[in-house]
C-alpha cells in the first residue's frame, strides 16, 4: 500500500505557472509508476501525465505537452509537475495516481490503484 497526498494547487491567471506535489508514504515509492490525471466537472478524468520508477520515462497527454513537466524526486518520496502557461481549459481538480510496476504506459485511470484527494487548479482568463 501507499498513501498520496497532493499539494500545490490554486487560483492563477491565463499565462501563469503552479507546481503540484505528490508525497508518498507506505511502500516504497521508488518503484512505482506514478501519474497525473484531472478531472473537470462534468467530464471524465483524463490521463496528464506519467513518469516511470527510474525518472527515465516520461509520458505525456498531448493537450500538456511543451507546457507540462513531470519529475520524481526519489530520496523525498515525491512527484512534481510543473505547470507553465497555463490555460482556463486547464482548469480541475488534479489527481495524483500510483501503480505497483516500474514502467507503466497506459494512460487509463482504471489501472492505477492508488490514488490522492485531488488539490484544485484554477486558471482565469
Amino acid at each position: 500500500q501507499v498513501q498520496l497526498v497532493e499539494s500545490g494547487g490554486g487560483l492563477v491567471q491565463a499565462g501563469g505557472s503552479l507546481r503540484l506535489s505528490c508525497a508518498a508514504s507506505g511502500r516504497t515509492f521508488s518503484v512505482y509508476t506514478t501519474a497525473w490525471f484531472r478531472q473537470a466537472p462534468g467530464k471524465e478524468r483524463e490521463f496528464v501525465a506519467a513518469i516511470s520508477w527510474s525518472g527515465a520515462n516520461t509520458d505525456y497527454a498531448d493537450s500538456v505537452k511543451g507546457r507540462f513537466t513531470i519529475s520524481r524526486d526519489n530520496a523525498k518520496n515525491t512527484v512534481y509537475l510543473q505547470m507553465n502557461s497555463l490555460k482556463p481549459e486547464d482548469t480541475a481538480v488534479y489527481y495524483c495516481a500510483a501503480r505497483d510496476e516500474p514502467y507503466y504506459s497506459g494512460s487509463n485511470y482504471r489501472n492505477y490503484p492508488y490514488w490522492g484527494q485531488g488539490t484544485q487548479v484554477t486558471v482565469s482568463s
